[in-house]
């Protein structure tokens, strides 16, 4: 069944069943600020597995609103906890696969329409890449070449933001994602096909 949603009754999707997922992958010590801030502002969110990126949204279903089962959205976001870790997933060793498992993340998250975010906890971060301030052999142009290409392959936006204000760009992103999504149009609301 095919909707579209009027502005008041996605203002009320968006309080009240609005959802953060965030991959089983996210340690709960390295993300702990992030769970945090949804936890200050009251903010919905569940672990589960992800496939592509590290935190993504959904719109919880709503019977009441003929939502009968839980809407997803083709939007993700990549968290690294900083340079150094963004310099160790592009520097490390290539296994039996032609790229290394971020590139793979990313290439499929494209292939599937996925709107990828990468967030880098690390507010100087491009100075510190310039200025070679990471632990990596990658030499500071190389570095900022391969993230610019990666940019440019596969990435909506890449923010470089101070760790205190992760869970709060994470939310804005995946926010103002879904609604962008409810608004844009007619969506499928209606059960899941169940083959017989």
């Amino acid at each position: 069944m095919n909707y579209k949603f009027t502005e008041t009754e996605i203002k009320k999707l968006l309080k009240e069943n609005f959802m953060i997922l965030y991959d089983t992958r996210e340690q709960i010590n390295k993300n702990q600020h992030i769970l945090d801030y949804f936890d200050k502002k009251k903010i919905s969110y569940k672990r589960q597995k992800i496939d592509e990126g590290d935190y993504t949204a959904i719109i919880t279903k709503c019977e009441k609103m003929g939502i009968y089962r839980d809407l997803y959205f083709p939007i993700g976001v990549e968290r690294k906890n900083s340079v150094d870790e963004l310099a160790g997933n592009l520097g490390e060793e290539t296994d039996t696969h032609d790229d290394i498992r971020l590139i793979r993340e990313l290439r499929r998250a494209k292939e599937k329409g996925i709107k990828m975010f990468l967030l880098i906890e690390d507010e100087h971060g491009r100075e510190n890449i310039k200025a070679g301030k990471y632990r990596s052999l990658y030499l500071p142009k190389s570095f900022m070449a391969r993230l610019r290409s990666l940019q440019d392959q596969f990435l909506t936006n890449t923010v470089f933001i101070n760790k205190n204000d992760s869970g709060e760009e994470i939310f804005g992103i995946l926010h103002y994602a879904v609604r962008n999504f409810l608004k844009g149009g007619y969506m499928d609301i209606g059960p899941e096909e169940v083959d017989v």
